[in-house]
């Protein structure tokens, strides 16, 4: 087990490095410090880590509910710092992400977005990083999808090894209509996940879907029945029953040996690319019209 947990964390060294070396032309992975220190200076909302050594699951909370868990610069550090505890807890065996006030997320907070047009790549190379991290954790990891996942919250979703969605939940990759690409990695991930076909139309189209058509796509693993009173506590039992019954240390193992076996292939070159073609389209004339004509806020079409 340590040899496993140790080979896990050398190539998580190298991809920090690899992502340095890339794009700030050194060998430290210190890169992502100081776009830390810049992100902290976009305030607003938390992500709060709640552990439970009982149950071994752990529930993030994304925290901003004025404004649907919109991610400032500062909950990305949060949600960093909060991933890095998950990879001391030697006891963990599941991750609840759920947002706070009923919703998931929406994505970036547009105050946050109009100010960091300057930053969208190092926005995207700290966020490729965290979520990478916290989709190789050596826990099982569910998105708890209520009311609103939309853009960015999206993305965070397929940084989970599961989706349960709530009854009154939508899900959809927006950013096109925002005129932008992916910038947390999603189609890196959600090609992987769902095969080019079902990614394109997903992300072309930027369908907003209910739970029905979610689960049918495969996107979403389950949905929680109607009328229940508790959802985060139902989707723990869910996560309990179904995934982390046994003994965590044969739990984490296994979490391991998957995620070595997806490593075959190089991420790290298709998040290079999709953080690219981001790039592009950051601060672009698309998503400037869009910022300007605030669309996010506009109600959505529903498929």
């Amino acid at each position: 087990m340590p040899l496993r947990v140790h080979s896990m964390k050398d190539t998580l060294i190298r991809l920090y490095n690899y992502t340095c070396k890339r794009f700030f032309h050194h060998d430290s992975p210190l890169c992502l410090h100081t776009i830390r220190n810049e992100l902290l200076r976009f305030e607003g909302g938390s992500v709060d880590l709640q552990i439970d050594n009982q149950t071994g699951i752990a529930v993030m909370t994304l925290n901003n509910p004025r404004k649907m868990n919109a991610m400032t610069g500062k909950m990305m550090v949060d949600m960093s710092d909060c991933v890095h505890e998950l990879e001391q807890w030697q006891e963990g065996k599941g991750l609840i992400l759920h947002g706070k006030g009923g919703n998931l997320c929406t994505g970036g907070d547009l105050c946050f977005v109009k100010k960091a047009l300057h930053f969208g790549d190092e926005m995207a190379i700290y966020q490729h990083d965290t979520l990478t991290r916290l989709l190789n954790l050596p826990l099982i990891s569910v998105a708890l999808i209520q009311g609103h996942a939309l853009g960015g919250g999206a993305e965070l979703c397929t940084a989970c090894d599961y989706r349960v969605m709530s009854p009154g939940g939508r899900i959809g990759f927006v950013q096109i209509k925002m005129g932008l690409t992916t910038a947390w990695g999603a189609a890196t991930r959600l090609t992987k996940l769902l095969g080019r076909r079902k990614a394109l139309e997903l992300l072309c189209s930027a369908k907003i879907l209910l739970p029905s058509a979610a689960l049918v796509s495969g996107l979403v693993d389950h949905v929680l029945p109607e009328g229940c009173e508790n959802e985060l506590l139902e989707t723990q039992k869910w996560l309990l029953e179904n995934f982390i019954a046994f003994d965590a240390s044969l739990m984490r193992a296994i979490k391991s040996q998957v995620v070595h076996a997806e490593h075959a292939a190089d991420v790290a070159l298709a998040l290079e690319k999709e953080r690219k073609l981001f790039v592009q389209t950051w601060g672009g004339p698309a998503q400037l019209k869009a910022l300007a004509a605030n669309i996010k806020h506009k109600a959505p079409l529903k498929s």
